[in-house]
């Protein structure tokens, strides 16, 4: 996420399963879902211009399953009417846990959590603020929180910045929860994601687990393109040195700006999905691009297969995905 915008954020619902939250996730960009009938949740625009988060409709059927199990303990439906979020509905990240899908989105200024146990009750449900920071180092410009459970203990992964507002400033900063229940946590400041060689602008971080190892994937400026990369996490709170996975190369990756940004990571099959937005949200051409993990060095770029053609774009009156 660039700018504070307010164009109209579509989303499309799928699950993800997260190796370490052990329930369903849905991310800030798209892909198939696990079982390769729709699309995933796309991502993020700008907070001016982006404020509704829409999922397919009228109906979406999601399951959960535990760690690596193939077998569904949890399968939820409901019907309902979009936009699921018609307000502050930016950088949208879902999860099922524990029988509630929780939902949170950007506003700018602190961390909101919603829940509901169907779409509807979602919808209808009143955010609480769960986390604020008056610290003048990363108290705003709060964007795309996204929710990730490690050992038992929740952990909320989100962009901040300096009080003065200089875009330069904004970092990756981590809060943590007191238990187990996301409802119910009390939230504490965990600390700020520094990469070892390049401690620089850094934004949409999401978590990926590959051959039982995990990693920080996020967006970062290099030379002049926004880029996504990807680092080891030693803890969830610290991460080794980071390298790029993916550049703009593609012409609709680079409508109005050179970007990739908003990376979520999908599993399915035995297959590892990055899917991200490519172009200036700030504008026409914002679509939802794909990369496949082929096998080797998570951390080589050449272990990673990109699709010349975008997977999500605008369409039936609903745009910038």
């Amino acid at each position: 996420m660039q700018l504070l915008s307010l164009l109209s954020l579509f989303a499309i619902v799928a699950s993800s399963t997260v190796t370490w939250a052990q329930q369903t996730a849905y991310g800030q960009s798209g892909g198939l879902n696990r079982n390769g009938r729709r699309h995933v949740p796309s991502e993020l625009q700008s907070f001016a211009e982006c404020d509704h988060f829409w999922l397919e409709g009228p109906t979406a059927c999601i399951s959960s399953t535990t760690g690596n199990s193939a077998s569904a303990v949890a399968t939820a439906t409901s019907t309902f009417k979009n936009p699921l979020k018609a307000t502050n509905g930016p950088d949208p990240y879902m999860v099922y846990s524990n029988d509630y899908y929780y939902l949170m989105t950007t506003t700018g200024r602190d961390l909101q959590l919603s829940r509901g146990r169907t779409l509807a009750e979602l919808k209808a449900s009143k955010p609480k603020v769960i986390y604020a920071d008056n610290n003048p180092s990363r108290c705003c410009n709060v964007w795309a929180p996204e929710m990730h459970s490690i050992g038992g203990v929740w952990y909320i992964y989100y962009t901040a910045g300096p009080k003065d507002g200089i875009p330069s400033g904004l970092r990756i900063h981590v809060i943590k929860g007191s238990n187990a229940d996301l409802w119910a946590s009390r939230w504490s400041y965990a600390g700020r994601i520094a990469f070892p060689n390049r401690d620089v602008w850094s934004i949409d971080a999401t978590v990926l687990t590959l051959n039982r190892t995990n990693y920080i994937v996020y967006s970062t400026h290099d030379n002049n393109a926004q880029c996504l990369f990807i680092a080891p996490l030693t803890s969830p709170t610290s991460a080794g040195n980071a390298y790029i996975i993916s550049r703009p190369t593609y012409s609709w990756e680079k409508v109005g700006m050179d970007v990739n940004e908003g990376p979520v990571p999908l599993y399915h099959a035995g297959r590892t999905w990055i899917v991200y937005s490519g172009s200036y949200c700030n504008g026409t051409g914002y679509k939802l691009g794909r990369l496949e993990y082929t096998g080797g060095d998570p951390l080589n770029q050449k272990s990673w297969l990109k699709y010349s053609k975008p997977i999500f774009t605008s369409g039936n009156g609903n745009y910038q995905p």
